[in-house]
Parts: C-alpha cells; sequence; structure tokens
C-alpha cells in the first residue's frame, strides 16, 4: 500500500489537477492523507482521510499526517510519500521509487538551485511507513547548514536532514532535471518524473530573485541614488517584479489547466 500526505492551503484549484495525476502514474492501491486549511468547497470523498485543524506551519501538518498514517498502515514496509499541494508525477514514479529504496532508505527532491539547500524536500519525498518511525522523522526547520551564498540558514527538511546525518543515512537526491527553465527555482522538473510549481501557495518572489534583484540593483543603481530613496525605490521595484512573477505563474498553471502534457516544454 501507498500512503500520500498532502497540504493544500487557501485554495483548491490544485486538487483536481494532482489526483489526475496520481491516478494516472500509480498503479499500485495508495490512500491520500490530506491537510485543507481554508480550501472552499474540497472534493472529501475523493481522500482517504482530511483534516482542516487551523496548524499554520506546513512542516507540522506533515508531521502529524505521517503519525496518522503510521497508525492506519499495517505493514512497515508500506510507502510514505509526502507531496505539495502544487506537485505531482509527471511520469511512472513506482518503478523509481521501488529502485531507489533498494539501495537508500529515504529518496527526496534537493532543491541545489535554491541557493545551494541540501535538505530533502517535501515537495516530493518517498520512504517507507517503519523507517519513518524509527528515526521520528520531522520536517520542521532548525538545523543549519551554509549555503551557495555562505550563509548559515534553515528551512523546511532542515531537523531531517540532522536525523539523516545523525542515524548515518544518506537520501537519494532527486535534482532538477529541467532541459528549459522559465525560472530558476519555480516550475522545476525532478528526475524527469516529478512536477513542482513551487508558488501555489505562496509569493512567487523567491528567494533567488531577491537576492539577483537587489545585487543588480545595488551594483547599477544605488551608486547614484541617494541612499535616504534606496530603500524607498527597492520597495517599489520588488512590487513590480512580485506582479511580473505572478503574471508567469498564472501563465503557466493556465497551460496546465489546458494541456495535460505541458511539461513537454520543460524536459
Amino acid at each position: 500500500m501507498i500512503h500520500i500526505a498532502i497540504v493544500h492551503w487557501n485554495t483548491g484549484k490544485w486538487i483536481d489537477i494532482q489526483l489526475t495525476y496520481l491516478r494516472k502514474h500509480i498503479r499500485s492501491p495508495y490512500r491520500v492523507y490530506a491537510w485543507l486549511n481554508d480550501v472552499p468547497s474540497a472534493p472529501l470523498d475523493a481522500f482517504y482521510y482530511t483534516c482542516s485543524e487551523p496548524v499554520v506551519s506546513h512542516a507540522v501538518k506533515l508531521n502529524i499526517l505521517a503519525d496518522i498514517i503510521y497508525f492506519s498502515s499495517n505493514r512497515e514496509d508500506d510507502i510514505l510519500i509526502f507531496l505539495d499541494g502544487d506537485a505531482f508525477p509527471i511520469g511512472d514514479i513506482e518503478p523509481l521509487i521501488e529502485k531507489k529504496l533498494r539501495d537508500y532508505r529515504l529518496i527526496a527532491v534537493q532543491r541545489l538551485e535554491n541557493s545551494g539547500d541540501i535538505q530533502p524536500h517535501p515537495c516530493f519525498c518517498a520512504t517507507t511507513v517503519g523507517f519513518w518511525k524509527s528515526i521520528r522523522g520531522d520536517w520542521k526547520g532548525g538545523y543549519k547548514w551554509r549555503n551557495n551564498e555562505g550563509r548559515w540558514i534553515t528551512d523546511v527538511g532542515g531537523n531531517l536532514l540532522k536525523q539523516l546525518r545523525h542515524s548515518g543515512v544518506e537520501f537519494y537526491p532527486l535534482l532538477r532535471s529541467n532541459k528549459r527553465n522559465l525560472h530558476p527555482l519555480l516550475f522545476g522538473i525532478y528526475e524527469d518524473v516529478i512536477y513542482h510549481h513551487g508558488a501555489g501557495f505562496r509569493d512567487p518572489l523567491t528567494r533567488i530573485d531577491r537576492a539577483q534583484f537587489k545585487g543588480r540593483f545595488i551594483n547599477n543603481l544605488a551608486s547614484r541614488i541617494p541612499s535616504r530613496y534606496r530603500d524607498r525605490l527597492l520597495r517599489i521595484l520588488f512590487s513590480g517584479l512580485i506582479a511580473e512573477r505572478n503574471l508567469l505563474v498564472e501563465r503557466v498553471f493556465k497551460k496546465i489547466q489546458e494541456d495535460p502534457n505541458f511539461y513537454h516544454d520543460l524536459i
């Protein structure tokens, strides 16, 4: 049995899309456990289990769903999949999971493109129910690493990275495989089998956007602008960049709605 933990927040527009791709690319019996915060008219009968308690933390929601799955499962070798609400398989994922879990205890997206994030990312992660319980898996941030900019950072999946390292367990990283990049982080294809929109439930202005844009601003304009005006102008320019990113995100989402093979433009 495959158990899938998913979080949707503030909109249900990804639910039908995600469920369609799951049905297409998973052959074995599976159950979907969903956390649905502020999702109007969600198709509750499409899920094995749902929760809508007002928990804020994405990581905590996934941790709770994993606990529920553990007590619902009859076998410790059942497959446990974590999936972001705006992520889904675009190819048959069972052969990949079966093959990689022979040599690794856990496989997950690793977003090296996000300034060198090395932790497992919950947009897609697969392991077994028993292994997750044995390491007391935790998606919360906390544990830090040094990124490509030389900064010590943490993010969702940080504590899981710590648990894996302390257990001497190496996870298999699913890396970005886009041949065409509409954005350096968003609209990612991983190992040619997982799509992650990346901005389905959040501000589309990413850490990369902010760093690159601020760097260009400082290098090209800041020296010519009086210091008392710089912060105000930077905020105005950021607002314009957010609007531009929103247009791109919506354009890609519309393409996903209209074309089930939308990802062919990216691989």
